[in-house]
């Protein structure tokens, strides 16, 4: 999160019983194995595949894949997807809910999210992130030209990039003004032709007769402590990633009018699946 957004109030999470803590052990351990194998082999392949490859990444990206899938599998979140990702060059934007959001992005489409260069320094999640090519930014104007520079490279070698415009997490009910900033390292004369930006919309259900933003994580929110009641149910609910008609950078005048389309698709995806 860069930002802090916060709601009036958080969450009631349920009391954990004995079996949901049965629940958060076992799930755990699948996860622990799960998430940090999958890294041990990617680690392993890509010591062959960065000489042989460099920027391009043939074979790593399916072990995140693989990993994210099979995330929700043990977790028993259910998980959907609508629309077609984008085949062609270019970048994704979509609304920010929750660290769900790393697994649920990454399990239908090979991509590398765009995260603030602080998380590269964050215990697990930071390896994790260096591992599977996230690309770390400053939130500097002066660092604009080495950005634009960055994103170019990575988006001609093929590599989708991932950013969430609205710059913080929400609870998962609503979709923040997108910031423009990010916007603007598309409009390079190399790029504007080349690449179009995918918009995309999550929604996360809870579990049946919980608070609607059980899976929403925001603010100053423990990570440890909503991992475990994420955890904890014995019936979990759904996210729903919905894929957007791609947009085409040269057929907007600027990163304003780019943004505000971008955000619109995803504002439309969500209040759609919101509604249901």
């Amino acid at each position: 999160m860069n930002q802090t957004w916060e709601s009036d109030h958080w969450p009631q999470y349920p009391r954990i019983t004995p079996l949901g803590w049965g629940r958060v052990v076992l799930r755990a351990v699948l996860l622990i194995v799960l998430v940090f194998g999958g890294l041990l082999v990617l680690l392993a392949l890509r010591v062959v595949e960065r000489p042989l490859c460099g920027l391009h990444r043939p074979v790593t990206p399916h072990i995140t894949q693989f990993v994210c899938r099979n995330a929700f599998r043990v977790l028993g979140i259910r998980h959907h997807v609508r629309g077609t990702p984008m085949q062609g060059r270019g970048a994704v934007v979509a609304n920010h809910a929750s660290w769900l959001d790393i697994f649920s992005l990454n399990a239908a489409k090979r991509i590398y999210f765009v995260s603030k260069s602080e998380v590269a320094g964050w215990p697990g999640i930071g390896w994790l992130a260096r591992a599977t090519g996230t690309v770390f930014i400053e939130r500097n104007r002066a660092r604009a030209r080495a950005h634009t520079q960055l994103f170019q490279d990575r988006l001609l070698a093929g590599h989708k990039l991932l950013f969430f415009p609205e710059g913080t997490s929400t609870d998962g009910l609503r979709v923040l003004p997108f910031k423009t900033t990010l916007f603007e390292a598309f409009f390079n004369a190399d790029l504007k032709e080349e690449i179009a930006l995918q918009p995309v919309s999550l929604f996360y259900r809870a579990p049946a007769g919980l608070d609607p933003r059980f899976y929403g994580w925001w603010g100053d929110m423990s990570f440890g402590s909503h991992l475990l009641t994420t955890l904890a149910p014995a019936r979990q609910g759904s996210v729903t990633v919905v894929y957007h008609a791609p947009l085409k950078v040269a057929d907007f005048p600027d990163r304003k009018a780019l943004a505000l389309a971008c955000e619109q698709a995803v504002r439309a995806g969500h209040e759609a699946l919101r509604a249901v």
